[in-house]
């Protein structure tokens, strides 16, 4: 049933697609072939000119989207599906690019990696950060790990911030307010005063949300699980010489908030609040054929759990844990004549991470003090480029303390045919070390091996209208050896720890149609992904638990008249499985697909003035993203920005 109504809905949404875009005057797009991006080369290239597959995020769908979170936004690209990101205000979301677990997607601010070495897989919360901090986002699909290292691999998510632009100085206001008593206030002021670059932003969110737990007691008294965030960034570049400058920039939050105890259980006094601090430095000198790179950054981040004796908890309980992670990094970008150009690097990583939990009238605390490593790396990419021909061959050399040496690869080719078509392939290699909460805390198995990966992908990217409509497909496998995952034994004591499976297999597919002219944007897409572990004793589980094998979306925006526009964002997400862990052994449950429906309407009052409003999940869906937890059902936001030079 669910794959007939699945069908019926892309054949209507695709013919949809294509009959408006038959109605409107084509124009400029920044969705093409020639657009340029950065993030899956580490150099300025056009999509046209290498064989990956990378979402662009522009500054102006960032601009209409201020009413969601960053992982609402993300939710909407094909093949990321951010599950929890509809929960109450300020859970933590898991990040799942072409179903791949969290801790397999790379995230970068202005191209500098972002980790947490606090947590269980080390992957970074992007709940930290504000989406009005934002100028646009580039998605690297598929394996990184020869450019970027570990944790890359399934993909790359950089987010680069704004800039300084412009002579002088001009900045904004931003007023927004909705459902559950949500208001947000931001402010931001940039431009260039004769040689350096400044901006800079500060936001307020408060929202009293909603209960964040499932309620079965039908005593309908669950608490309001509340959110409050305190954000700020400062970017400042400058223009040493004509060929030679610097940049820096900081970003930190500071979160606090409620949860529940659990899945279906409301805790009165349950309370958190989480620190994040991330600076970076960066010199870049031009060459006759190229550009040496120099970044350093430093990242930070306290987490602290307070939960006070409850009806539901008769104990204590508090936890505070603390990451840090050093980066150094060199980067050369060269041409070597007409055909041929080189990305060459070195990076050296240093994780520590210090933890400490209680939990009383039970137990001594469970400490993590000073567990610390290191990794170092050398890489090239060299990039063959013809008329209809291109190529990258790339290597990796890793030395991590604890594990030693190991080497990554990627081979690349890709043919541009037509002046419209480009057909690509890519064999990778990724290696992935176990996170320092897997190896120490209590739950810790220092006897873990790191985490290899092979990845295989083909697919086609057809720029049918030139400037106008394009479609793309791509199939990928990914075969990944000694996947680390949580075990329970099923005898008496019931220990939990982490172990080395023996095999983990995903493959899938995505199609996405793209048009746009000077009035409309539009795209569809469908995405399909299945996977399954294989343990050390040959069992096999679908273990893909909270991701759909099957979406499909549909977005669009339409300029009504100059000044007045409107968009609707629709996305159907299959169905899913979860595990209920309030039975042992745990069950297997599955969850029901759902379709979201979000309009965004926009209005430019005066030439300073900018008002919009945000009706999310139109259809009022009551649906589970993670079994136990609430989801947002019909809401809204309105704002209004004013920008003053």
């Amino acid at each position: 049933m669910e794959k007939i109504y699945f069908k019926s809905i892309l054949g209507i949404g695709l013919l949809h697609i294509t009959l408006l875009a038959a109605t409107v005057q084509a124009q400029d797009t920044t969705r093409l072939l020639n657009n340029v991006v950065v993030t899956a080369t580490r150099s300025p290239k056009k999509l046209s000119d290498i064989g990956r597959v990378v979402t662009v995020i522009s500054a102006e769908q960032i601009n209409r989207s201020q009413g969601k979170t960053l992982p609402q936004l993300l939710n909407t690209v094909p093949g990321l599906t951010f599950s929890g990101a509809q929960n109450a205000p300020g859970i933590a979301t898991s990040i799942y690019l072409r179903g791949a677990s969290t801790g397999n997607t790379l995230i970068l601010i202005d191209g500098f990696p972002v980790n947490n070495a606090s947590a269980i897989d080390g992957s970074y919360d992007l709940n930290a950060f504000s989406l009005d901090m934002i100028d646009h986002i580039e998605i690297l699909k598929g394996s990184g790990s020869t450019l970027y290292g570990s944790d890359a691999v399934a993909g790359v998510i950089n987010i680069i911030t704004k800039k300084g632009k412009g002579q002088g100085l001009k900045g904004s206001l931003q007023l927004m307010g909705g459902s559950y008593n949500t208001f947000k206030e931001s402010a931001s002021l940039n431009g260039t005063v004769n040689k350096t670059g400044v901006a800079v932003n500060i936001s307020n969110s408060d929202s009293r949300g909603f209960a964040a737990a499932t309620d079965t007691t039908g005593k309908g008294n669950f608490k309001k699980d509340g959110f409050h965030q305190r954000s700020a960034s400062v970017n400042i570049s400058q223009a040493v010489s004509k060929n030679f400058s610097l940049n820096g920039n900081l970003q930190t939050s500071y979160t606090s908030g409620n949860l529940p105890y659990g899945a279906f259980t409301d805790d009165q006094n349950y309370t958190y609040n989480n620190t994040f601090l991330f600076g970076g430095l960066g010199a870049k000198l031009i060459l006759p054929a190229g550009a040496l790179v120099v970044n350093l950054s430093q990242n930070d981040v306290w987490n602290n759990f307070n939960n006070l004796p409850t009806d539901n908890n008769s104990g204590y309980q508090v936890t505070k844990n603390r990451g840090k992670i050093s980066n150094a990094e060199v980067i050369l970008n060269y041409a070597l004549g007409k055909y041929f150009d080189i990305t060459s690097g070195t990076s050296f990583k240093y994780s520590n991470t210090n933890q400490y939990s209680l939990f009383l009238p039970t137990g001594d605390p469970d400490i993590i003090k000073d567990r610390n490593n290191n990794i170092f790396s050398a890489y090239t990419s060299l990039f063959f480029k013809d008329d209809i021909f291109h190529m990258e061959l790339g290597g990796r050399y890793n030395h991590h303390s604890t594990y030693g040496d190991n080497f990554t690869y990627t081979i690349n080719p890709s043919l541009f045919l037509a002046d419209q078509f480009k057909v690509f392939g890519t064999i990778a290699s990724a290696y992935k070390s176990p996170s320092l909460y897997q190896l120490y805390s209590q739950y810790g198995n220092i006897k873990l091996k790191p985490e290899t990966t092979t990845s295989y992908e083909a697919g086609f990217d057809w720029e049918i209208i030139k400037n106008t409509l394009t479609f793309n497909t791509q199939f990928y496998k990914r075969n990944a050896k000694d996947v680390i995952y949580f075990f329970t034994e099923s005898v008496s004591p019931f220990n939990s720890f982490y172990q080395n499976g023996q095999f983990q297999k995903d493959k899938g597919f995505e199609s996405e149609l793209n048009y746009h002219s000077s009035k409309l944007t539009a795209s569809a897409y469908y995405t399909y992904v299945t996977g399954k572990l294989t343990d050390e004793k040959g069992l096999q589980t679908a273990n893909l638990y909270r991701r759909p094998k099957s979406t499909f979306g549909l977005n669009f925006t339409y300029q009504v008249i100059d000044d007045f526009s409107f968009g609707v964002n629709y996305k159907y997400t299959g169905n899913r499985t979860d595990q209920n862990f309030a039975t042992y052994p745990s069950t297997i449950v599955t969850l029901k697909h759902y379709n979201l429906a979000d309009l965004h309407l926009e209005l430019k009052a005066t030439r300073n003035l900018r008002v919009f409003g945000d009706l999310n999940n139109v259809l009022d869906q009551k649906y589970t993203d993670w079994l136990g937890y609430n989801t947002m059902g019909i809401n809204f936001m309105l704002g209004a920005k004013y920008q003053f030079n």
